[in-house]
């Protein structure tokens, strides 16, 4: 057994700071699952959901990976389910202080195995930990397995007319008080 697969068996349910090319390719791979995912849960705005991802560069963001998800510019911790990558959220820093939960995604195959709430406690232990005041995120509506997620690990919901979506009641803003 290789160095890497015997890490990979010690990874049971865990949530690691994506640092080595494995993890990262694996982030890369699991970012186009999540937009293929929001794809097939939201038919009617997959114009929208294109259009964001290429207004948010994310070609771009991936072939540049550590000048977006890797400190100081981010971070991005990655959820193994054995060894296998399950899960991602990306901490993007909003100015000085306060910071955006990004792209949380955790594959139906390792739900119900506490790996979103897994990520979404690191990201916020990262936050804090980076002095952060707030972490804010948006959301779609029919995000039901997260939404009940994220108010249960504090994030309460507010209006943003300038977020993504505007006051569109199909988003969903969402800020944590550090």
């Amino acid at each position: 057994m290789s160095d890497t697969e015997t890490q990979c068996e010690s990874l049971t349910n865990q949530v690691l700071k994506a640092r080595t090319p494995e993890q990262i390719e694996a982030v890369k791979v699991l970012i186009w699952e999540f937009f293929d995912v929001l794809r097939l849960r939201y038919p009617e705005m997959v114009g929208e959901i294109d259009a964001y991802a290429h207004d948010q560069d994310v070609v771009g963001q991936l072939e540049n990976f550590d000048d977006f998800f890797q400190p100081p510019n981010g971070e991005c911790f990655v959820a193994y389910a054995g060894a296998d990558p399950a899960g991602l959220v990306l901490l993007k820093p909003e100015g000085e202080r306060a910071g955006e939960m990004n792209r949380m995604y955790v594959r139906d195959s390792a739900r119900g195995l506490g790996l979103g709430r897994k990520l979404g406690e690191a990201l916020i232990e990262e936050a804090r930990a980076l002095n952060y005041k707030t972490v804010r995120l948006d959301a779609l509506h029919r995000h039901v397995e997260a939404l009940p997620l994220y108010e249960s690990l504090g994030f309460r919901r507010y209006e943003d007319a300038g977020a993504v979506g505007g006051t569109d009641a199909r988003f969903i803003h969402m800020k944590l008080t550090l």
